[in-house]
């Protein structure tokens, strides 16, 4: 019986019997690799496809791995040519045995200067007097961080001081650095200064050092004469302390693709796991670029052309050619499926219409923007015109109708507040209760103690109505980003002559209109299934 049903699967699997509506895929994603530290994770820095994690989204404290976030807020908000002074605090407040540069209070160094020994030495007090120099102050400075981190996409960190030292609030996931790591990355600045090996401090800046002093960086991967030596890295950054343990950071590039690799709350194992979270990147898997694949919105212009709504001579739709996905080494692009979100971000560029996300089987591998661009000049025509209108009166509809519900809104709370003094708008409970304290003063103890009741339940209802109100004001908020980015979507689809309603529409036909589930031929499988055996 079970020879049986062995011959029964694998005549199965070579005639491609698959259960109904799933996608074949023929290389399953690689999982082989194994680290020691608590945490870590392989990020490919073109596309942001993990391609391995463990915990990626437990909380670690990160020690001075910190210190490329800091970088990354410096080099966007300062002149790198701009002068720091090193206060008492900055030098003075560090814990015993921490890095130091060396710096002594009103020493100066350039911003320049001071991120080198930042990213190479990790020097604490550098760390303190750029924060300083940044926000006016340390706590300043890290809400600074948070907001950086935050526009990042990271969702498990909380940063409370720009060096990493010892701080319970202090934390992060691999995957929160991973995505520090690949902006900073891909920061001309950041990567010219993360990368250099050794940096010498001018003579006459530091008092402790009059002559000058030259200083290494920490990361033993970038030097070619260290047994931890990897070929193709980039840089990164190195972390301990004694709650973190080790950390590391790493960045490589091997044949066009570049990884990222993160190690948190490691044991002497830091490098031998960022080792191996690099080859299992590099050798298994490829970055492929998108537009040199997909076909599937090349000619789109030519559907886009019915009724004269969008002349393929005049505008033209296409992937942003920076875009690359990451597939398993063996995989093919055909395996891959896309769909289509017309919800844009704020990091839209002004010519997106669209996002494009690229799945592999259920994992997404890459994302891409759809961007269309006009010819100079174009006059469009009647057919056009009438698209026009139409998107014009359409809009007007909807633009009624939300300011129809705002006034509605506003009236009702208009009629409320007008049927009650400011006081009682504040603390409506409250105020029922100091109508009430008058008789209770002549009355007995137990409607003294009713009074009590009262008061704490008006305190209880004003902390839930502060709540509440937070609650409305934050989905507000996000109600009004999305109005005003679908009223830029409008206006785009306004410039180029039509409705987004009818965009929509004619992308979903031509999307069904190709067979974007390329099923495998047989002879296809029968490789696939040999060189599985």
């Amino acid at each position: 019986m079970k020879k049986l049903l062995s011959i029964l699967l694998c005549v199965a699997l070579l005639l491609g019997v698959t259960p109904a509506g799933s996608v074949y895929a023929s290389v399953t994603w690689p999982s082989d690799v194994s680290i020691a530290a608590e945490g870590g994770i392989v990020m490919d820095a073109n596309s942001g496809t993990v391609l391995y994690g463990k915990n990626i989204h437990e909380a670690y404290y990160p020690a001075s791995i910190t210190k490329i976030l800091t970088a990354l807020v410096i080099i966007k908000n300062c002149d790198l040519d701009d002068i720091v002074t090193f206060t008492h605090s900055a030098v003075n407040t560090l814990e015993p045995g921490s890095s130091i540069l060396g710096a002594r209070v009103n020493d100066q160094m350039s911003v320049r200067d001071c991120l080198y020994a930042l990213l190479l030495q990790s020097a604490n007090e550098v760390a303190n007097a750029l924060a300083e120099h940044c926000s006016g102050s340390i706590e300043a400075f890290a809400e600074l961080m948070n907001k950086e981190a935050q526009s990042l996409g990271c969702t498990d960190s909380n940063f409370a001081n720009p060096s990493g030292l010892n701080n319970e609030n202090h934390y992060t996931s691999a995957h929160d650095m991973a995505l520090i790591a690949k902006a900073a990355f891909s920061d001309p600045t950041f990567v010219e200064i993360d990368s250099t090996l050794y940096y010498d401090v001018p003579a006459g800046q530091l008092q402790q050092y009059p002559d000058g002093w030259r200083y290494y960086a920490h990361h033993r991967m970038m030097k070619k004469n260290d047994s931890n030596y990897y070929s193709g890295i980039i840089g990164g950054k190195t972390g301990y302390t004694s709650l973190a343990g080790n950390t590391l950071v790493t960045c490589a590039e091997r044949d066009g693709m570049k990884l990222i690799a993160v190690v948190l709350n490691g044991h002497q194992t830091h490098y031998s796991d960022t080792k191996a979270l690099l080859d299992f990147g590099f050798d298994n898997f490829k970055s492929v670029a998108i537009a040199d694949k997909d076909s599937t919105y090349q000619k789109i212009e030519n559907d886009l052309s019915i009724g004269g709504i969008f002349p393929s001579e005049t505008t033209k739709l296409s992937v942003n050619q920076n875009s690359v996905i990451t597939l398993p080494t063996e995989a093919d692009f055909s395996d891959v499926t896309s769909t289509l979100d017309y919800d844009l971000d704020n990091s839209a560029p002004d010519s997106a219409v669209a996002r494009i996300d690229y799945m592999y089987g259920e994992k997404i591998v890459g994302q891409a923007w759809l961007e269309a661009s006009t010819v100079p000049g174009y006059v469009p025509s009647v057919s056009q015109n009438t698209t026009d209108s139409s998107s014009e009166h359409a809009s007007a509809q909807e633009s009624d109708i939300q300011d129809n519900g705002l006034a509605a809104n506003s009236a009702s709370v208009s009629n409320i507040t007008a049927e009650r003094t400011p006081e009682e708008e504040t603390f409506p409970l409250f105020n029922q209760t100091k109508e009430a304290e008058e008789p209770a003063e002549e009355t007995s103890s137990l409607f003294s103690t009713l009074k009590k009741v009262l008061i704490g339940a008006a305190v209880i209802g004003v902390i839930g109505a502060a709540i509440c109100g937070i609650l409305i004001y934050r989905e507000r908020q996000e109600e009004r980003e999305r109005m005003i980015r679908r009223e830029k979507r409008e206006r785009r689809m306004k410039d180029w002559g039509y409705s987004s309603t009818e965009f929509d529409m004619i992308m979903q036909e031509h999307l069904r209109s190709k067979n974007q589930f390329k099923k495998r031929g047989f002879l296809d499988q029968i490789k696939d299934f040999v060189r599985r055996r």
